[in-house]
């Protein structure tokens, strides 16, 4: 019985789980942080890009 008592016990100090599900919530929050950004930013992002590749491709101003 003590056995039992002790795993019992033992099971309800293990936090291994609560820990992966954390890192979990963690890493989703991440990445709609990401996907928001992008969807807000995107097309200024996208404007920013073309027009570093147009300078880059017929070179700088005179």
């Amino acid at each position: 019985m003590l056995k039992l008592i002790a795993f019992v016990q033992a099971y309800k100090a293990k936090e291994d789980g609560a820990t992966a599900i954390e890192y979990a919530l963690i890493a989703s929050g991440i990445a709609l942080l990401i996907v928001s950004a992008v969807y807000l930013f995107g097309e200024q992002l996208e404007t920013t890009f073309t027009t570093m590749t147009t300078t880059l491709a017929n070179g700088p101003a005179p």
